[in-house]
């Protein structure tokens, strides 16, 4: 299997990588820190946990932003879990 051939099979699997990107780097600009492997990490941690929120019925959003940006929706959802992640590592490491 080829790179190419596999982007087509997968593009959400290439869309969340993305997204998981610009959650992370939203959150390291709000909460500081960063790197772009850090990033990618909160970033896709960050969607995991505002998906859950938004399942269970404890994240709602206010406005459409995917009327404004593609995908909106889910970048703030995923910015929002991004930044309760570095919270949440940050006071139960000590910093």
């Amino acid at each position: 299997m080829d790179f190419m051939q596999f982007i087509n099979e997968n593009p959400n699997l290439i869309v969340m990588v993305i997204n998981g990107l610009i959650a992370g780097w939203l959150a390291g600009l709000l909460l500081g820190g960063g790197g772009l492997i850090r990033n990618l990490l909160v970033g896709l941690i960050g969607a995991v946990v505002g998906g859950y929120l938004v399942s269970a019925g404890l994240l709602t959003l206010p406005y459409d932003f995917d009327s404004y940006i593609p995908y909106g929706n889910q970048i703030v959802v995923s910015t929002i879990g991004a930044l309760l992640v570095v919270i949440v590592s940050r006071f139960l490491g000590g910093r």
